[in-house]
């Protein structure tokens, strides 16, 4: 794997390694708060984020050796509302700017795999961040948010609510692939 391609994955896998960390945080907060929704979806969207980073790192199975890893990671415990804020600013980073400039580099280095690893991922964080939206209105009222089962997929980390697919809509994998946060 090219070096700019690799430091741009590792950089990827120590914020998505952060956020699942993050969220799970983040989620029991919101349980101590009074909304159980609200942390079961933090709990699902850290698992998807758990899949991100496991991807990331095995696209770069090649890739042996001790680094310092740079990523960004936000930090702080606050109310579930301020926490909300934080997963939406994240996700938006992820989508607007680091994903986006992560594939660039990807396509320009033909470096299929981490492709593939940023495409699942970017994919995702699009529905986490409207999902974060949601929940964070409902907060913001005083209220739990209406939340039905949440889906995961954990080749590459899909998040939908629901019923799960036969065959999820990003990677392919079957319906057993995915986990259920009920």
């Amino acid at each position: 794997m090219q070096a700019m391609t690799a430091a741009n994955l590792r950089s990827a896998f120590g914020g998505e390694s952060m956020a699942h960390m993050r969220y799970k945080v983040w989620g029991a907060r919101a349980a101590a708060d009074g909304f159980p929704n609200v942390a079961r979806l933090f709990t699902a969207i850290s698992h998807a984020e758990q899949v991100h980073a496991t991807n990331h790192f095995k696209a770069m199975a090649a890739e042996a050796g001790a680094h310092l890893v740079a990523a960004g990671g936000g930090f702080g415990l606050g109310t579930t509302s301020a926490n909300l804020a934080g997963a939406i600013e994240g996700e938006t980073f992820e989508i607007e700017e680091m994903y986006p400039a992560y594939m660039a580099v990807a396509r320009a280095q033909g470096e299929r795999e981490a492709i593939q690893s940023i495409q699942y991922a970017v994919s995702a964080e699009k529905f986490h961040a409207a999902l974060y939206a949601e929940a964070k209105k409902a907060v913001d009222a005083g209220q739990d948010m209406k939340l039905g089962t949440v889906q995961i997929c954990g080749v590459c980390g899909h998040t939908l609510e629901g019923e799960a697919p036969a065959r999820c809509p990003t990677c392919a994998a079957a319906k057993s692939q995915f986990k259920a946060f009920a």
